[in-house]
């Protein structure tokens, strides 16, 4: 059985520990609440962006702009949004599970795949396996931006318009609630117009032209869609941290709990073999 010295700084390491989760767990929430309260601001805006686009683009020839273009998909951009920092529960392994059975299966369809990795984690664990991405950024999420989003996406929509790429794919954690989110694997590109639009037909007057107002708002409906997916992956890190550091903690709890009672019940043994050895002892000198 360990001695006490040894189990008295087993306990004294976990109460450390403890305190280091609980503070990270106080931090995570603090971010959450604000991460949190961004991505509820941005979803209406950015459904209802995804609405206007569908009503202009279903009155659009296909062919009026290169973000309304279907080719065959041979060559496929696909985004991996993870976290720079870990200590949050599944929330990295799931988004790059889900990658790597996407990567695999495209490449099954014969089907040529880039990616852009954002975060340090999808960065680390695609250099690991010697996979070198076609662009990768790191440090963004400690203030998400629509600038942000804006350079991640030009380049891409560059790439799209001159027909390099077929296919633009983002895979994040969508937020749903302080204990759940969920990995999605969103296209992005080619824009798909929605199958039906609720309320009644309208049409619109152009100026200065039909081109020219698809052309802009296409390319901001998609720096949009970005920017909401960077602010989901956001605010679902932080309730993962804040979620798993707070089983940590508890599970401090638990630990600590369970040394005591080892300690007690090796503290009693020892005092009882202190006693038998005195009573034996006395027992001799008789």
């Amino acid at each position: 059985m360990a001695t006490l010295r040894t189990i008295r700084r087993r306990i004294a390491s976990v109460k450390k520990t403890q305190q280091i989760t609980r503070a990270m767990q106080m931090v995570a929430a603090a971010k959450f609440r604000k991460a949190q309260q961004a991505i509820l601001l941005a979803r209406p805006y950015a459904y209802k962006m995804r609405e206007v686009i569908s009503s202009l683009a279903s009155r659009a020839e296909l062919d009026l702009h290169p973000l309304l273009a279907r080719r065959p998909g041979k060559q496929t951009e696909i985004v991996v949004v993870t976290s720079d920092r870990g200590l949050c529960g599944g929330f990295n392994s799931n988004i790059l599970r889900t990658a790597s059975r996407l990567i695999e299966q495209m490449r099954g369809e014969g089907k040529k795949v880039d990616l852009t990795l954002i975060g340090r984690k999808a960065r680390d664990y695609f250099r690991r396996r010697r996979v070198e991405p076609r662009a990768s950024h790191i440090d963004i999420f400690d203030e998400v931006t629509y600038h942000t989003a804006s350079l991640i996406v030009d380049e891409i929509i560059d790439l799209f318009s001159e027909g390099e790429t077929d296919e633009l794919y983002f895979i994040y954690n969508e937020f749903k609630s302080a204990i759940q989110q969920d990995v999605v694997m969103e296209r992005v590109l080619p824009f798909e117009p929605m199958a039906t639009v609720e309320g009644p037909v309208i049409d619109y007057l152009y100026e200065p032209s039909e081109a020219v107002v698809l052309d802009d708002l296409l390319e901001m409906h998609v720096k949009v869609q970005v920017y909401r997916i960077l602010l989901e992956s956001s605010a679902s890190e932080h309730a993962a941290r804040m979620t798993a550091m707070d089983a940590a903690t508890n599970n401090a709890d638990d630990m600590i709990a369970f040394l005591t009672l080892r300690y007690n019940k090796a503290r009693q043994e020892a005092i009882t073999k202190e006693l038998i050895d005195i009573v034996g002892g006395a027992e001799a000198l008789r």
